[in-house]
């Protein structure tokens, strides 16, 4: 029997061996068992192993896109001469009734420069376009800078600032940065997990927290007493830690796509928190890119929802109320008065748990768009056509 004819018995062979094995194994499945415990054990799992995995693949998540995201997260700076009044107490005894101040300067202005982090941004663009919000940088006489992860700071060199939603780009100039990945955040669940990254409190830079999407299309007012109010609606909810200098933030999925610009927090609860959508950032930054600038239609009615529950206990329509008409605006010119309650635009009702509301249904129009405005006036309901200007 030559070589080849003895390779292919010893296969016939092996082929039968392993066969024959395969057979005796379904017939005395028990006995392989009993083999297999002997010189494999076998392994068990206990319950807090099962959840130390689980922790561990969770903070993986939040290392990896921490890692990934901060360098592309700075810190906005303001640099501002501010002046105070100092007081003779001496001579004004009305500042010191008991005598207690002796050697203060009279009564004059001293001047002093103040540098501060105030808010977080992240950048847009390899050339030096960074986005934030616009109430960061809202003093037009200030001079503002931004900090990266390295700690290289460059002064802003020009800010444009939309004139709709809160929403501002800085630019900078640098080149090599790194932008951020935009997500979709259409496409965002409630229970969905997410990690916000900025300045805490103006102090603590590239602070990471995390936390879950709490709700979506949400309608709040925001603003300070010192800056006044903004309307913001369909904004994310998070309970998120987010504090002041966390604004102008990414708030970021699980794979380190940003799907919202940190915006607000409420002050009248715990973990309550809120962002702007991307998909309403990447729309102004696509405007931006092709005008230079925010082009955006303009109503001119400042207003707040009057939700259905208020609206059935006040026997009046679900709504925008108009608080205000903005002098020579498109709104005026029409005929929009205060104490109108706007209901439809063009056919899609206006509510307060509406995720499409009134600033997203103007923001989803062009400038010179002829618009239909149904609303409630004293009991009547009228439609009125309003042309859409530019924002100014």
């Amino acid at each position: 029997m030559n070589d080849w004819n003895k390779y292919a018995i010893g296969a016939a062979a092996a082929t039968i061996v392993l066969a024959s094995a395969a057979g005796g194994a379904a017939a005395d499945r028990l006995g392989l068992m009993k083999w297999l415990d002997k010189f494999l054990p076998r392994q068990t799992v206990t319950q807090d192993e099962v959840q130390s995995m689980k922790l561990l693949k969770e903070e993986n998540v939040v290392i990896e896109v921490a890692e990934n995201v901060s360098p592309s997260v700075v810190t906005v700076g303001i640099k501002k001469t501010q002046s105070s009044r100092l007081f003779d107490f001496e001579t004004d005894p009305f500042f010191d009734p008991f005598g207690i101040f002796r050697r203060i300067p009279r009564a004059g202005q001293q001047e002093r420069l103040i540098e501060q982090d105030i808010g977080s941004g992240f950048v847009i663009s390899e050339d030096g376009l960074i986005a934030t919000n616009k109430h960061v940088v809202s003093d037009t006489d200030a001079g503002y800078n931004v900090v990266t992860k390295d700690d290289k700071t460059y002064d802003v060199e020009k800010i444009y600032r939309d004139p709709v939603n809160d929403l501002a780009i800085l630019k900078v100039s640098a080149t090599g940065l790194k932008p951020v990945e935009m997500g979709d955040s259409s496409k965002l669940k409630v229970g969905q997990f997410v990690v916000a990254i900025g300045t805490a409190l103006g102090e603590f830079r590239h602070t990471v927290t995390t936390g879950v999407i709490s709700g979506l299309g949400r309608g709040i007012t925001a603003g300070s007493p010192f800056e006044g109010s903004e309307r913001l609606d369909g904004v994310i909810q998070t309970d998120a830690a987010i504090n002041p200098g966390n604004s102008g933030g990414p708030l970021l999925n699980s794979a380190g796509q940003v799907i919202g610009v940190n915006v607000a927090v409420s002050t009248e609860g715990q973990n309550i928190s809120f962002a702007i959508p991307v998909n309403v950032v990447k729309e102004a930054i696509d405007n931006f890119n092709k005008t230079g600038q925010f082009s955006r239609p303009f109503l001119g009615v400042k207003y707040r929802i009057i939700d259905l529950k208020t609206a059935l206990a006040n026997e009046v329509p679900a709504g925008a109320y108009v608080e205000e008409v903005v002098e020579n605006s498109p709104a005026q010119k029409a005929g929009i008065e205060s104490g109108d309650i706007i209901t439809k635009i063009d056919g899609k009702k206006i509510t307060g748990d509406d995720v499409t509301g009134l600033s997203t249904i103007i923001a989803g129009h062009k400038i010179g768009d002829r618009v239909d405005v149904e609303l409630w006036r004293d009991g009547d309901t009228k439609t009125l056509s309003v042309t859409l200007e530019e924002a100014k």
